[in-house]
């Protein structure tokens, strides 16, 4: 999902709705320039056991391990 331009907490909460709302094992890309984004990502991994993977202003979410096979391999 697309966050750019929104100030937190906008971007994670856009990102708890969305794994809320998504199917179980679930990939999610979240792309966000709030510098603040990084933290508020990383407490929801923590407090949900979400794995992170974040580089310039994109992170990958995935919240099962069998989620990881489903995110494309950036080429």
């Amino acid at each position: 999902m697309d966050a750019r331009g929104m100030r937190c907490p906008w971007p994670a909460l856009r990102l708890a709705r969305a794994v809320r709302t998504g199917d179980t094992g679930t990939a999610f890309v979240l792309l966000a320039d709030d510098p603040n984004v990084a933290g508020e990502v990383a407490a929801l991994a923590a407090t949900h056991g979400w794995i992170v993977s974040a580089t310039a202003g994109r992170f990958d979410v995935w919240t099962t391990p069998r989620a990881i096979q489903s995110l494309p391999n950036p080429a």
